[in-house]
């Protein structure tokens, strides 16, 4: 990872921030990309204590979709052009605040899948015409079946799943990698309302190893930690009577 060019849309967010100091460790050239320029300042700083050749920073709401070609952009431009950009930012609401609140309910559509496929659109054009670079995102688990606890996020993940298995085959040539990150149970300030405990749940240093190998790879579908993919290959195969006696 010395000396690559890595932009965080994100930054701050839980599993984010774990990416960025394995990242900072080796040399990487960071763009720090998040709505709040205090947590932007506080990370920048540390991730050149840990090691980064440079960081640079920008401010941005990623709910404002006029504003991404621009926050792209400007991401792209910091260190004249990008090896990598990793898209982590997202919002985990519980599924019986929002079923009765459309507002609510476009806000994760919005966040969660609207918002970073523009921004995916965006960087995309720019890595095809290099030839080269990885575009990372985060998912989840919750996108591979719909279920009851959580079907308003899982909607929104499963679709950016497609979107980004779309543009995987689209940049099919172009030496541009798409890496689907599914996460299962990681305890951050995103799932803090959750219990985040059981044999499940692991720390976001976990999840952010695997995700630099993952983007040092190349790989196109990273379930972490591993024992996700068997999990839901088996959530995804029962049959729906069966799966609709479950309480999943």
């Amino acid at each position: 990872m010395s000396g690559l060019r890595v932009a965080i849309f994100g930054a701050t967010s839980g599993i984010a921030t774990a990416v960025a100091r394995r990242l900072a460790a080796d040399g990487a050239r960071l763009v720090l990309i998040g709505r709040d320029p205090e947590h932007l300042m506080a990370a920048a700083a540390d991730m050149k204590i840990r090691g980064a050749a440079e960081v640079a920073q920008l401010t941005a709401d990623f709910t404002t979709l006029a504003a991404l070609p621009g926050v792209a952009a400007g991401a792209w431009n910091m260190f004249g052009g990008l090896d990598a950009a990793l898209i982590a930012y997202g919002s985990l609401p519980r599924q019986d605040a929002v079923e009765y609140d459309p507002q609510a309910l476009a806000g994760v559509i919005l966040l969660n899948l609207t918002s970073p496929a523009v921004l995916c659109l965006e960087l995309a054009g720019r890595f095809e015409r290099s030839r080269s670079g990885v575009i990372a995102v985060i998912t989840s688990v919750a996108g591979d079946r719909g279920r009851q606890s959580n079907y308003a996020y899982g909607t929104a993940k499963g679709g950016l799943q497609r979107f980004l298995e779309g543009l995987r085959h689209r940049l099919y040539g172009s030496g541009v990698q798409v890496l689907d990150i599914r996460p299962g149970f990681v305890a951050t300030r995103m799932t803090e309302h959750l219990p985040q405990a059981g044999p499940l749940w692991v720390g976001p240093d976990r999840v952010a190893a695997d995700i630099a190998r993952a983007i040092r790879q190349r790989r196109a579908v990273l379930y972490t930690p591993w024992f996700w993919r068997y999990i839901l290959a088996i959530v995804r195969a029962l049959p729906r009577s069966a799966f609709h006696r479950t309480s999943l």
